[in-house]
């Protein structure tokens, strides 16, 4: 290859980087243990490993694990026996993988908020340095209401817990899809004026812009335009608020159609207060293609540059475990 031609090259492969970034953090990720697989009917493992070889792949320098050990206590499947010592059992594991690439993995430790052990095994993760990043609560899998009031001080109890050790509290807020649960602007309202006080200092990354991944349902939209309003007023609620967009764009068969509105939703929240995700990989939905699909969205060069290279600030606290 003669001399030029290398020089064209490399100024050619420059420029295409430079005018289109690559998110430096996945703010939305899961590793499958055997016992998860087993609980959820899935075949395959995915370790640590192979989360680094997808964000490899795609570019991405870090990733947050958040530990699906709330899968276990799961009130719409079955029971089962030792709940509490495989919630641990699921958390150590998490550990363990994350501890393994320390300057690329952080973890976060999963817990559903309605069980009795809920406020011991967040005092177990703050004590672990793998896992006192945060807490990862899933109100659809663990089936919580936030119209019913025992739900609504079980969940204050977690985030005053969480706030305590100046955990993340990362939240996918949506109600339980497949039961049909109450979800929107009620729930939304329930959120801001009851759980986000009772953890004034910890950050708050509500998962999916507050839907459940694919962006076809009404009642998303309407749970977030409570947050709109709450910031566009500057309540100080909302201060330590950020939202990722994992799943948003890609899944489901309606969000290609609704690329305008998932664009101007997050100008709305504000470009600095949006992380990149892309959720368990395993699905088939790698990091890839996560990125691909968010790149379809109509958001300028220089607001997917400000996304691509947001830190929150736990990501700061984290550092070096």
């Amino acid at each position: 290859m003669s001399h030029l031609r290398i020089v064209l090259l490399i100024f050619f492969t420059t420029t295409l980087c430079a005018a289109q970034s690559t998110p430096l953090i996945d703010y939305h990720q899961h590793l499958l243990s055997p016992d998860v697989a087993k609980l959820i009917g899935e075949s395959r493992t995915f370790a640590a490993s192979d989360l680094i070889a997808e964000m490899d792949r795609a570019g991405l320098r870090k990733a947050v694990v958040l530990s699906l050990a709330y899968q276990f206590g799961n009130p719409n499947r079955p029971p089962v026996q030792d709940e509490y010592a495989r919630v641990k059992a699921e958390n150590d594991w998490t550990a363990e993988q994350v501890k393994q690439y320390p300057q690329r993995l952080v973890g976060v430790c999963g817990v559903d908020p309605l069980r009795e052990y809920a406020m011991a095994e967040i005092e177990r993760c703050a004590a672990d340095p793998y896992l006192r990043t945060g807490i990862k609560l899933h109100f659809g899998n663990s089936d919580v209401d936030l119209d019913n009031p025992a739900h609504v001080a079980m969940l204050r109890k977690a985030f005053q817990t969480a706030d305590r050790h100046r955990m993340a509290i990362i939240v996918h807020m949506h109600a339980n899809v497949t039961h049909h649960r109450p979800y929107g602007k009620k729930e939304a309202e329930a959120f801001l004026n009851q759980l986000l006080p009772a953890a004034p200092h910890s950050v708050v990354q509500i998962a999916h812009l507050a839907g459940s991944g694919g962006w076809d349902d009404p009642a998303s939209d309407e749970a977030l335009s409570v947050f709109l309003l709450a910031m566009a007023q500057h309540d100080r609620r909302v201060a330590h608020i950020y939202f990722d967009i994992s799943g948003v764009a890609g899944l489901g068969d309606a969000w290609e159609g609704n690329k305008e509105e998932i664009a101007l939703r997050i100008r709305q929240v504000g470009v600095r207060r949006v992380l990149f995700g892309s959720d368990g990989a395993w699905t088939g939905f790698t990091p890839v293609k996560a990125i691909a699909a968010y790149r379809q969205l109509p958001l300028t060069k220089d607001e997917m540059s400000v996304i691509d290279n947001n830190l929150a600030p736990y990501m700061k606290a984290s550092k070096g475990h």
